[in-house]
């Protein structure tokens, strides 16, 4: 394994191994899979959650939504009745701007980390977000409220503090490659591998752990909770896969991220998608793009539903 990682330091040896780089991706991949016209799809949250309601793919539910600085005020009315809930910007990425509320009571906003908030406070936060602090260029933005996620205790000692969530990579409508991304304290709970969070390679045919690495160097333990990341397993893995698969039915998209996250009530839901997703994956599975999408290309099937291309992976991925 060790001797995968040294790949990446030599450009001969990434393209002999089909890894896929930046250039590749925005030319051969993006460029020629995904119409622009098509991102406001996923870029925008909101426009996101109403598709995916309409073709019935789990998603937190919506609880508001504030788009003008005037509306602002109306933010007690929007969450009355609701104890927890998160305010995220439509158009953030990353994580940022993402605001956890585990408890709001008695006029107080109580974060994820234990702090406390009083209402001039996350006034201010969602107000920011309207004025493009968060959102992808600096545009202005509109704040989605939505519900908690609870996420399943199957996970509780892979990950510190923050939700672990699955980014499967979908190419033409298939599943090809997959990881689950677990919150280190250095990433202060986010699930982001360039904050300092942990990936872990999945078996794309059973969601097992196959590999796993931190700042892009294999680890076998998890670095603060010291769990044995490879005897991770994602339960419901065929659920994970068709959220990814109809994502590509939803948006259009022939090469798309789909972030997704198993809550203990609801099981799988799709956070977001993106439609430019990372390369940092390879390293995860230790292996290259540009051999699985070379294989979709002259093996997989055309024509086929939703389901049928997620059975045709379960039983032939590699």
């Amino acid at each position: 394994m060790w001797e995968y990682f040294k790949i990446f330091s030599n450009p001969k040896k990434l393209r002999e191994r089909g890894v896929l780089g930046m250039n590749a991706r925005n030319y051969y991949i993006i460029g020629q899979h995904n119409k622009r016209s098509l991102y406001p799809l996923v870029d925008d949250k909101v426009q996101t959650k109403m598709l995916a309601d309409k073709i019935n793919i789990n998603t937190p539910h919506k609880i508001g939504v504030i788009e003008h600085q005037y509306e602002v005020k109306d933010l007690l009315r929007i969450v009355e009745g609701y104890s927890e809930f998160v305010i995220k910007p439509a158009h953030g990425s990353q994580g940022k701007g993402v605001l956890v509320i585990k408890n709001f009571a008695n006029g107080i906003f109580t974060t994820a980390s234990g702090k406390e908030l009083g209402f001039n406070e996350v006034y201010k936060h969602v107000s920011n977000i309207l004025s493009g602090l968060y959102s992808l260029g600096g545009q202005y933005d509109t704040a989605l409220i939505e519900e908690l996620v609870h996420f399943s205790n199957v996970f509780q000692n892979f990950s510190y503090q923050g939700i672990p969530d699955v980014r499967v990579i979908v190419y033409k409508g298939y599943p090809i490659m997959s990881m689950m991304r677990l919150a280190t304290k250095e990433s202060d709970g986010r699930a982001n591998l360039h904050q300092g969070a942990v990936g872990v390679g999945l078996n794309m045919r059973t969601g097992c752990a196959n590999n796993a690495v931190s700042h892009n160097l294999p680890i076998a333990t998890h670095p603060d909770t010291g769990a044995d990341l490879m005897t991770l397993q994602v339960p419901m893995w065929k659920e994970h896969l068709m959220i990814g698969a109809l994502a590509f039915e939803m948006t259009g998209l022939g090469y798309l991220g789909a972030d997704i996250v198993l809550d203990k009530f609801r099981g799988p839901m799709m956070l977001e998608l993106n439609a430019r997703p990372g390369l940092a994956i390879q390293i995860a599975n230790c292996r290259g793009l540009k051999e699985v999408i070379k294989n979709v290309d002259k093996y997989y099937p055309k024509g086929l539903s939703a389901q049928q291309r997620v059975d045709y992976v379960l039983n032939n991925a590699k």
